[in-house]
């Protein structure tokens, strides 16, 4: 059988290599090339072919020059960070609570996963719902139950549409990011808990010293996939505040600039969107690299 998958392989993966190269690689380069463009979307400026259209630096040179553009950049930046923390700790807490249960951790586990499969730009609207009118009017408004004023038009301030994200972002991903967690912690032997009791180990001791250092091939993946979900969020962003109260996030902000430009100006957006591939792969190898470190450590 080991022969036969040997001598079969490259037959038996040609098709998905050829799909790949159609659907990812070929549209990439080529966005790429014509991100050096007057590209309009249904043509080129100066020309029928993209030789025609070419300008140099001119798409990247005006993108850092966009107040904009590096405006959007940096509230994506900080959300990232806020996401990337509040994500990782709540999927963390809640594997570990359903690790102590005895009962009921596949009812947990489904009800904790159904968020991720719906579609977020409607439940992007159902939450802009429950912030606008239970949060602002009913429960945490001026005339609400209690007066929390962080909580109070969150939709309506920059600020407070960043925690408005997070928690929508974290009801989303958490019961996905659980499962990875409730994996790896289901991979350390309890006799290593055992012996660390016995050598007078505390329970914050263990965790600090047994748990988060054999968990670091889970905290690789789950880091790795909130980081890069957090700067392509785009869904979140159109449905709860459509990038107004300057809000916009860097995946917004390229549907924008073919939006607000006549003609659209397509090649400009795909500058940008080279530039937000740029910065997502250099974030995330580097945060790759550094927990792969860290478990070969452990």
């Amino acid at each position: 059988m080991k022969r036969f998958y040997k001598r079969k392989f490259w037959f038996m993966v040609l098709p998905s290599i050829v799909l790949f190269l159609l659907v990812i690689i070929v549209p990439f380069i080529e966005g790429v090339i014509y991100s050096f463009t007057e590209w309009r979307g249904s043509y080129f400026v100066g020309g029928e072919h993209w030789w025609n259209a070419l300008v140099g630096l001119k798409n990247y040179t005006s993108i850092f020059k966009s107040k904009d553009f590096l405006q959007s950049l940096g509230y994506t930046a900080i959300y990232a960070v806020l996401a990337v923390i509040a994500q990782n700790v709540v999927s963390l807490l809640l594997a570990l609570m359903i690790k102590k249960l005895t009962k009921g951790k596949g009812l947990f586990r489904t009800v904790l996963f159904l968020p991720y499969v719906l579609g977020m730009l409607a439940m992007g609207y159902v939450w802009r719902f429950i912030f606008e009118n239970v949060f602002s009017q009913t429960l945490f408004g001026t005339d609400g139950v209690v007066h929390v004023e962080v909580l109070n038009n969150m939709l309506q301030n920059q600020w407070k549409a960043l925690l408005a994200y997070a928690i929508v972002g974290v009801w989303q991903v958490a019961g996905y990011y659980l499962i990875i967690y409730l994996n790896g912690l289901n991979n350390i032997s309890e006799d290593i808990y055992e012996a660390a009791r016995i050598d007078g180990a505390t329970g914050w001791t263990s965790f600090r010293k047994i748990t988060l250092p054999l968990l670091m091939p889970s905290f690789t993946i789950v880091l790795f996939m909130s980081l890069a979900n957090s700067f392509k969020m785009l869904d979140l962003n159109v449905s709860l505040t459509e990038g107004n109260f300057g809000t916009t996030m860097i995946s917004y902000m390229i549907l924008k600039t073919v939006r607000e430009s006549s003609p659209p100006a397509y090649g400009e957006a795909q500058a940008q969107a080279v530039i937000f591939f740029v910065i997502i792969a250099v974030i995330s190898i580097a945060q790759v690299m550094i927990t792969k470190r860290k478990e070969i450590e452990s």
